[in-house]
């Protein structure tokens, strides 16, 4: 099981409600960036087992933090989230790298879903 995951939203409610799920869950969240820049900074100071990271952000969207984290870490685990189920930002975060994607507003089992069948 996964120990250490990053979390990243621009809106804190939502770092707050992921981070809710994963702590009863049994996971540890290591760390919260509120935007890709961030998260790409983090990632590479943290080494999270897994990123939870939401594609539209400030600074930096989520696609292309995930190209930057996988560029530096090709065996990175990355979990997109958006609002938006756009079938074309879907396609590109799963070209670009990511494992899985989750449509918000989040369902827990979703989520945990996800995060299991991403990291064992």
């Amino acid at each position: 099981m996964a120990k250490n995951i990053l979390v990243c939203d621009d809106a804190a409610f939502m770092r707050m409600m992921i981070k809710d799920i994963l702590t009863k869950a049994g996971y540890t969240v290591v760390g919260e960036a509120e935007n890709g820049a961030k998260a790409v900074e983090m990632y590479s100071e943290l080494k999270p087992d897994l990123v939870l990271m939401d594609i539209t952000m400030p600074e930096l969207d989520g696609i292309q933090a995930l190209k930057k984290i996988k560029g530096g870490d090709p065996k990175a685990t990355v979990i997109m989230c958006s609002a938006m189920g756009q079938q074309a930002m879907v396609i590109e975060s799963i070209q670009s790298g990511a494992k899985d994607f989750i449509v918000k507003p989040f369902q827990a089992d979703r989520v945990l879903e996800a995060v299991k069948k991403a990291v064992g």
